[in-house]
């Protein structure tokens, strides 16, 4: 179980089960989104996800049809974002999660959109596009 908050603590959640790997995502939009060079996202099932309180603090933005990002009205932390063709699952901002992470990133998406400002220097994988899990058989 892993919990996590905004940053005036009024929206709390907490996740069930293990956590996906990290994906490092590099597009304009979450740039603009995050105010960062980059956003940290843990794909997560709907089931896991659970809002301990702070439902009503809650609000969205649709940043693209079907897309919408949930943050805290009060201190504007970015919690998740959500698709409408994908209702089974959300994206949850991996600074939001409190204490130890087990999961470690994947990979680099969007890589050739990355700002040009903040120096990539590890060893994981760099993607073009978004991250597509392989298809099990």
């Amino acid at each position: 179980m892993y919990t996590g908050s905004c940053l005036c603590g009024g929206v709390m959640y907490e996740v069930d089960g293990e956590l996906e790997p990290i994906q490092v995502c590099h597009c304009s939009q979450y740039r603009k989104a995050q105010g960062s060079a980059f956003v940290t996202n843990i794909p997560v099932s709907t089931s896991a996800f659970r809002l301990l309180q702070g439902e009503g603090m809650l609000t969205s933005f649709e940043s693209s049809p079907g897309k919408y990002r949930v943050f805290c009205k009060t201190c504007g932390s970015p919690i998740y974002s959500k698709r409408t063709d994908l209702p089974e699952a959300l994206r949850l901002r991996a600074g939001t999660l409190d204490g130890v992470l087990e999961t470690r990133p994947i990979g680099h998406f969007y890589f050739g959109s990355r700002a040009n400002w903040f120096q990539i220097n590890d060893d994981l994988p760099k993607f073009p596009a978004a991250y597509t899990p392989a298809k099990k058989s």
